[in-house]
C-alpha cells in the first residue's frame, strides 16, 4: 500500500485521473459540499507563503526595480533641481507615499495566503468529520489530492487549489484568491496613480525646461535628462493602462461576485450572487473606511489557535465521492 506522499506524488506526475471525469458536468451544483471557510485554510493560514517560481520572482523584482527607477527619475532629475521648494516638498511627499504604498501593497500580495486548500486532505476521515449528508457529492483534486470547496481551482504554478481563484499573477508572483484580492486591487491602483503623478510632473517639467535654461532645470546633462524623462514617460504611460485596466477588472470581478477565471470557464450561474456592495466589504474586510486602502490591514480571519485540525488517513482513489444514503 502506497503512502498518503506517494500517491499524491503519483497523480502530479500524471497517473492520477483528469480532474473533469465523464460524470464530473451531470452532477447538481446543489450537491457541492458546503465546507466552511475556516475548515479550509486550517494549515496553511498562518504559514509564511511565498511561491518558488523563477518567473513570477523575476517579474516581481522587475517590478521593484521600475518604481525604484520612476523613484530616482522624480527625486534626482526633477524635483531635487527644482528652485520651488514647496513644489518639490508637495509632489516628492505625495510620490513617495503612494510608492511605499504601491510596494507594500506588492509585497502583502505576493506573500499573503491567496486562500489555498490543504493539500493531501482528500481522506476518508476528513470527509467523515464533515459530516455531511446522505446523497451529497465531494469532489478530490486529483493534482494536490484536495477536497474541492465551490468555486476552487487548482493552479498549475502554486500547484494548489485556490479559493475563489481570479488568475495567477507573474508581477506579484502569486494568485490572486480570496485572501489577497484587496493587496492585488490597492496595488493596481497605487501603480497606475503614481504612473498618472510622474507623467504630470514630467510634462510640467519640460514645459519649465523649454523655457528655461536646460542646464539649470537638471543635474544631470541635457541629453540624459531628455532620455531619463523619456524612458519614464513611456513607464509611465504603459504601466498606467495596464494597471487601470487591472483594477477596473478586478473591481467589476469583485461587484459582480464573478472571478476571472470562472467567467473564462463559463461557470457563471451556478452559485447565488451576493450583492456588490456586500461583495465590496468581504473583499476589502469590513463595512466602508480608510482602511479599505491601506495595504496593512487584514480581512478579519480567524487566529491559527481557532483553526480545526484536519484528520489524518490514507488519501482516497476517487475524484468524484457520493456520500452514501445508508
Amino acid at each position: 500500500m502506497k503512502s498518503t506522499i506517494h500517491r499524491c506524488r503519483d497523480v502530479e506526475h500524471g497517473r492520477g485521473q483528469t480532474e473533469e471525469g465523464a460524470g464530473f458536468n451531470c452532477l447538481q451544483t446543489e450537491q457541492r459540499i458546503p465546507i466552511s471557510k475556516d475548515v479550509i485554510t486550517s494549515s496553511s493560514a498562518s504559514a509564511t507563503w511565498f511561491i518558488r517560481d523563477a518567473c513570477g520572482i523575476v517579474c516581481a523584482v522587475i517590478t521593484w526595480l521600475l518604481v525604484l527607477y520612476a523613484e530616482f527619475v522624480v527625486l534626482f532629475v526633477m524635483l531635487l533641481p527644482s528652485k520651488n521648494l514647496t513644489y518639490s516638498i508637495v509632489n516628492g511627499t505625495l510620490f513617495n507615499t503612494l510608492a511605499f504604498l504601491a510596494l507594500t501593497s506588492h509585497l502583502r500580495a505576493m506573500c499573503t495566503d491567496p486562500g489555498a486548500v490543504p493539500k493531501g486532505n482528500a481522506t476518508k476521515e476528513y470527509i467523515e468529520s464533515l459530516q455531511l449528508k446522505p446523497g451529497q457529492v465531494v469532489y478530490k483534486c486529483p493534482k494536490c489530492c484536495s477536497i474541492k470547496p465551490d468555486r476552487a481551482h487548482h493552479c498549475s504554478v502554486c500547484k494548489r487549489c485556490i479559493r475563489k481563484m481570479d488568475h495567477h499573477c507573474p508581477w506579484v508572483n502569486n494568485c490572486v484568491g480570496e485572501n489577497n484580492q484587496k493587496y492585488f486591487v490597492l496595488f493596481t491602483m497605487y501603480i497606475a496613480l503614481i504612473s498618472l503623478h510622474a507623467l504630470a510632473m514630467v510634462v510640467f517639467h519640460f514645459l519649465y525646461c523649454f523655457e528655461d535654461d536646460w542646464t539649470k532645470c537638471s543635474s544631470f546633462s541635457p541629453p540624459a535628462t531628455v532620455i531619463l524623462l523619456i524612458l519614464l514617460c513611456f513607464e509611465g504611460l504603459l504601466f498606467l493602462i495596464f494597471t487601470s485596466v487591472m483594477f477596473g477588472t478586478q473591481v467589476h470581478s469583485i461587484c459582480t461576485d464573478e472571478t476571472g477565471i470562472e467567467r473564462l470557464k463559463g461557470e457563471t450561474g451556478k452559485w447565488v450572487k451576493v450583492p456588490c456592495w456586500e461583495a465590496m466589504q468581504m473583499a476589502f474586510g469590513g463595512p466602508f473606511s480608510p482602511s479599505w486602502c491601506s495595504p496593512f490591514t487584514g480581512l478579519n480571519h480567524k487566529s491559527p489557535s481557532e483553526h480545526i485540525t484536519i484528520p489524518q488517513g490514507e488519501i482516497i482513489e476517487e475524484d468524484v465521492i457520493e456520500i452514501p444514503l445508508n
